[in-house]
């Protein structure tokens, strides 16, 4: 079944610059900005440019081009934020009610420069 993309969404307001963002990187096809709410030292947001509400809506729907250019901007922003070489960091995307997304608009959360814990507990 298609997804629903919500052109309303923050971050497709952020690409048609309607509000302003805290710009790491910006590529052909994927922008990447500090996330306004930060849960580490590091907390970007990666976003396609395209409209995509999901990982598996943009890693089924997306053209090759549009795919590559979002993971090498995911690369990217690791290298520019020290996340890569450096202690390591976590990659988050959420989908759905029960991934708690927020914004129905694909996005990578890369966080870094703490130790950030267990992702989920156990469920034993």
């Amino acid at each position: 079944m298609p997804k629903t993309y919500d052109p309303t969404n923050i971050f497709a307001r952020i690409l048609r610059g309607e509000i302003p963002n805290n710009t790491v990187l910006e590529t052909p096809h994927s922008l990447a900005f500090h996330d306004i709410n930060p849960l580490a030292p590091v907390h970007v947001l990666v976003i396609p440019k395209g409209a995509y509400v999901d990982f598996d809506d943009f890693a089924r729907n997306a053209p090759d081009a549009e795919i590559v250019d979002f993971n090498r901007a995911c690369a990217k922003v690791c290298e520019v934020t020290g996340c890569s070489p450096g202690e390591g960091y976590r990659a988050i995307t959420n989908s759905g009610v029960h991934g708690m997304q927020e914004v129905p608009h694909y996005h990578l959360h890369i966080l870094g420069g703490r130790v950030l814990g267990r992702m989920i507990a156990r469920a034993d």
